[in-house]
């Protein structure tokens, strides 16, 4: 049962409408659903945009912020859980603890990291919790025909590249993640390839 989800987003909120739109939609159902936000800790940007609907709609917000950005990415301040942490490094932990599954929704070089350093993790069965883009309007289309290249020619296994979710609405995200449950005995997620696939 997934009682916190971390969304990945970015600072911007894009020149396309629907990825805020996306965004709003998300934050109310995890209102809805009684799923507390995990996030960035920003007000500006696709993070501002979920926070606020969150909020809007009475739901639980937690966010993680370094000290050092609580100025460049204007820590949020109508979330009461606000986690200030010393490093980008202490941010990533915290967030990945606090979460019972991840979502990244459109965004820059910070929400590619901050995705892939995740799902790197689940590879290597460091934890056994949901990975997924909310793959808007198309826009990791080019992303995932990196990744699939990578099984291609023999960078990426097919299994590995399975863990990633990959939903092109908030519908049919919600009613996956609603869906799962974590695994009884903590299985192995990663292969014998995963190792090699870090160099």
């Amino acid at each position: 049962m997934i009682q916190a989800l971390c969304v990945f987003c970015g600072s911007k909120t894009g020149i396309l409408s629907v990825h805020e739109e996306a965004a709003r939609e998300l934050g109310r159902e995890l209102a809805k659903h009684e799923i507390r936000l995990v996030y960035g800790g920003g007000n500006i940007g696709l993070m501002g945009v979920i926070a606020d609907e969150v909020l809007a709609h009475s739901g639980k917000v937690t966010g993680v912020i370094p000290e050092a950005l609580t100025n460049r990415e204007l820590a949020h301040t109508g979330v009461d859980d606000m986690r200030i942490v010393d490093s980008m490094h202490t941010r990533k932990a915290t967030m990945a603890q606090l979460a019972d599954a991840f979502v990244a929704l459109p965004g820059g070089i910070g929400t590619f990291e901050e995705l892939f350093e995740i799902l790197t993790w689940k590879q290597l069965g460091i934890h056994h919790k949901p990975v997924a883009l909310l793959n808007v309007s198309g826009y990791y289309d080019p992303l995932l025909s990196l990744m699939d290249r990578a099984v291609a020619e023999g960078f990426l296994s097919s299994h590995n590249r399975e863990l990633l979710w990959v939903e092109t609405t908030v519908r049919s995200l919600m009613a996956r993640l609603l869906a799962w449950k974590s695994p009884e005995q903590g299985a192995e997620d990663g292969d014998d390839e995963a190792l090699e696939e870090l160099t």
